[in-house]
């Protein structure tokens, strides 16, 4: 099934009009043609995936889908009727709503305020009835199952909780349909977990969901039908049971799945010298660790929510202060809690989230990959644009990111590309030892590719890489991977071992201590 949103075969009944169909769906942004007579139709009380490489057309769709944005040709229709004007945006609210990667809750405000933001309760003198907007906010929550309290700074809640109260807040526009853009990026384990049991309870109530996610595993989980869009185009739509992971990956890249990153890269000489040492490592948050990795090694650091992984990468790095211990690069003792020497030692990182901590939105592609290296690029005491562009030009070539060229806001690129952006960055520096922490978290198949594959590029050159991540395919290149638990290295599992054995140690199943 090609190019267009016809309705796959799977033999089930329809009961009413599609809750949204989009047909022949065509947007262009200058020279650029973002959909190409695309489409997507989506069943009453179905979770339908959109799966799709980054730039595929996925972000210009839910734009189009929410009415944020008006197509150049085709139409959209909810319910059988034709979509609302895009200037009433109470009726798209009644429609449709879409809780974002990036979360949209003002956190200075209480849960209650976010909940009803411009449509507080009144009295005839127009002020702000505060006692009535909590107890609605009680009643909706209470509703809805979500377990917050409404007086609670928003800024205070978990990714997990403020997702929850974006979708309370949708449903009491009276919205059936919610897209979900991204919704497990930023959770571990347990809380996709509850996310998922949370949709499938909404499902029972009628509520319909567009999930948009990178991890194919989680569409066979939790997903009816699947829908692929390919370079601005719909590609397939079928039931979920009726495709394989390789058939996904196969309509999304236009090319046989492959094997992925290679397992089979050389492992670093016996004789390689130790380059990073942690030794007796204690993080503010209790996490104990203590580890080597050797020149050219590429060791994981793996475990779920909780496990201390990030705290301890995060503190390796100087983004933390230790309680006690010590880390060593190449011998030299860094300085607790300091980035900049970190920098300084030789350490590249990409941090965990790259739109707070990875990027500076604002700032272009060339920006971004040298503001920490402008010791490089600098000509009469004064970073030259020209070096500056000719640098990042090299970064970009060798990344393979795809922009208009190193003057673009880097704001203006796809997840997947930000995060190359992130990786050049990281490497502008020629750093002996590289630390990634999640680093293919919210990017498309290709990219994680093309990410994972620098890390044989660099291991192979003599760089030390120290991966930190629950996800497997992520784990799959590393010599060996060290496995926390609650806090504690439990675990070191050499290369070949079974998806089963590491994802018990990660859940703390049989655990045994290193």
């Amino acid at each position: 099934m090609t190019d267009s949103a016809a309705r796959p075969d799977d033999g089930r009944t329809d009961h009413g009009p599609p809750v949204v169909e989009a047909v022949d769906i065509t947007k262009r942004y200058g020279s650029t043609l973002a959909l190409d007579s695309a489409g997507i139709m989506i069943r009453p009380g179905e979770t339908h995936a959109l799966v799709g490489r980054n730039g595929a057309g996925k972000s210009t769709l839910v734009g189009i889908l929410t009415g944020l944005q008006e197509p150049d040709g085709g139409r959209v229709a909810f319910d059988g009727h034709p979509a609302p004007p895009l200037a009433d945006r109470d009726a798209w609210r009644r429609r449709v709503a879409c809780v974002y990667q990036k979360s949209t809750v003002i956190p200075t405000l209480s849960v209650a305020e976010n909940l009803f933001l411009n449509r507080h309760a009144r009295g005839r003198d127009r002020l702000i009835r505060w006692r009535t907007v909590r107890r609605e906010a009680e009643r909706l929550l209470r509703e809805w199952s979500v377990d917050a309290d409404v007086d609670q700074p928003a800024g205070t809640l978990t990714v997990e909780e403020r997702q929850f109260v974006e979708i309370a807040r949708a449903l009491s526009f009276g919205a059936r349909f919610i897209i979900l853009d991204e919704p497990t990026a930023q959770l571990d384990a347990g809380g996709i977990g509850r996310l998922f049991a949370r949709i499938r309870d909404l499902q029972q109530q009628g509520v319909t969901f567009l999930f948009i996610s990178h991890h194919l595993q989680e569409i066979y989980e939790i997903c009816d039908t699947v829908t692929v869009f390919r370079d601005a185009r719909h590609i397939r739509t079928a039931a979920v049971a009726d495709v394989t992971p390789a058939e996904l990956v196969a309509a999304m890249t236009g090319e046989e799945a492959g094997a992925g990153p290679s397992t089979d890269r050389p492992a670093p000489a016996g004789d390689a010298p130790e380059l990073l040492t942690v030794d007796g490592l204690v993080t503010a948050a209790g996490a104990e660790a203590s580890f080597r990795v050797r020149a050219g090694e590429v060791v994981g650091l793996a475990g779920g929510g909780g496990s201390g992984k990030v705290d301890v990468a995060e503190t390796i790095v100087g983004l933390r202060r230790p309680w006690a211990g010590a880390v060593r690069l190449a011998g030299r003792v860094l300085r607790p809690g300091s980035v900049r020497d970190a920098l300084d030692a030789g350490i590249g990182l990409v941090p965990q989230d790259r739109h707070r901590q990875g990027l500076v939105p604002m700032l272009s592609v060339a920006e971004n990959i040298t503001m920490t290296v402008p010791g490089k690029l600098r000509r009469r005491g004064f970073v030259a644009p020209a070096r500056r562009d000719a640098f990042a030009g090299r970064s970009i070539a060798d990344l393979g990111i795809k922009t208009t060229g190193p003057g673009q806001p880097v704001s203006g690129l796809s997840g997947g590309n930000q995060q190359k952006v992130v990786m050049g960055r990281a490497l502008a520096s020629d750093p002996k030892l590289l630390v990634l922490i999640t680093p293919t978290a919210g990017v498309d198949v290709r990219s994680k590719q093309n990410l994972l594959a620098v890390v044989d590029r660099v291991s192979a050159a003599g760089t030390g890489v120290l991966i930190v991540s629950d996800e497997l395919d992520d784990l799959r290149g590393c010599d060996r991977v060290l496995v926390m638990f609650a806090g504690r290295v439990v675990r070191e599992m050499s290369r070949g071992w079974r998806d089963a054995d590491l994802v018990a140690a990660m859940e703390g199943v049989q655990a045994e201590h290193v």
